[in-house]
């Protein structure tokens, strides 16, 4: 994720050399650790939005902890996907550190691999989220049962062990560091390795897209059972929350998307050679999905709200407290 600039050859974008102007160490009477390095202005977006992403995201983090109330199937993943993005933040710095600071091709595997764990962790969790959804509503009455917390369970230590997998990889030799022709625009991830995890991006998506119609469908059909029962029109407070429900999953799968598919698609396209500020361009925007997680799936949430106002200044305000839920919620 770190640029090179090198003579003789296209430039790429690397995770084992910070990015610096090559000079002619012949003529240089500084020793190697002692040439000037120049930051590159992205890396520094990079690390900020690591910071801003690990701060965020390590609040709902503690909230989810020390509320023994939020302890539901859809906490649990709210604290997963969280936990995710709070690592990816963390990676994001460590590797804007351990790449102007201690260039050693072995931190920056880790720090890599803790990134690409982290990032694929987050991904998988929102696919659990939606599952979870889903299953709340098509299984309304048997939603809260052993069943739902097992399955939530399972869910959990799947997405984190496959996560693990994906990140250790570049760790356990999988890398490109011994052939350069083989890395993908971010080194020292390969070209194979990138398209995997762009393709399983692309088939989440899809899936989770589905998942979100399904829904849409489930949501519309009750307003409507509801709507006959109680003889309301078209126009009434409830039909207009409802289609607030369905904008809102509209908003959350297109944030979803404008975040991850530039560099997705980028990804399976380009290698080393094309120039790093493309791949800087999509994936600055890939770690905003990060940033706007917590907005959407914690900070919404009336329980997460409450428990927020309580660590803030010991009280909940009466607006929050007795606010009920609406189908914009789902």
């Amino acid at each position: 994720m770190f640029s090179k600039l090198s003579k003789g050859r296209g430039a790429g974008v690397s995770t084992s050399t910070p990015p610096r102007y090559t000079l002619d160490r012949s003529d240089s009477p500084l020793r190697p650790s002692q040439l000037p390095l120049l930051v590159n202005p992205w890396d520094i977006v990079l690390c900020s939005s690591g910071t801003l992403i690990a701060c965020e995201n390590a609040l709902v983090v503690l909230v989810i902890w020390q509320n023994p109330t939020l302890r539901a199937p859809m906490f649990l993943l709210i604290g997963s996907l969280a936990l995710a993005d709070l690592l990816a933040g963390l990676g994001l710095v460590l590797h804007f550190t351990c790449a102007y600071l201690l260039r050693s091709d072995s931190a920056q595997l880790l720090t890599v691999g803790l990134v690409v764990a982290s990032f694929s962790a987050s991904v998988f969790s929102l696919l659990a989220i939606t599952v979870d959804r889903y299953l709340s509503l098509y299984y309304a009455l048997t939603y809260n049962s052993e069943r739902t917390a097992a399955f939530t369970y399972t869910m959990l230590v799947l997405l984190w062990g496959l996560s693990l997998c994906l990140g250790l990889l570049p760790v356990t030799g999988v890398n490109c560091l011994a052939e350069e022709v083989t890395c993908s625009v971010v080194r020292p991830l390969t070209k194979n390795n990138i398209a995997v995890l762009s393709i399983s991006f692309l088939l989440l998506f899809g899936l989770m897209l589905q998942l979100y119609v399904q829904i849409c469908k489930i949501v519309m059909r009750h307003a409507h059972q509801i709507a006959l029962q109680h003889h309301f029109l078209a126009a009434t407070p409830h039909y207009v929350t409802t289609r607030k429900g369905v904008s809102t999953l509209a908003i959350i799968l297109g944030t979803f998307a404008a975040c991850w598919m530039p560099f997705t698609v980028y990804s399976l396209i380009a290698d080393y050679t094309y120039p790093p500020l493309y791949t800087y361009a999509t994936l600055v925007p890939a770690t905003y999905n990060s940033v706007i997680n917590p907005v959407i799936y914690a900070f919404r949430n009336q329980e997460i709200q409450k428990a927020l106002w309580l660590v803030c200044c010991g009280c909940v305000p009466t607006s929050v407290a007795h606010r009920a839920r609406t189908p914009s919620d789902v």
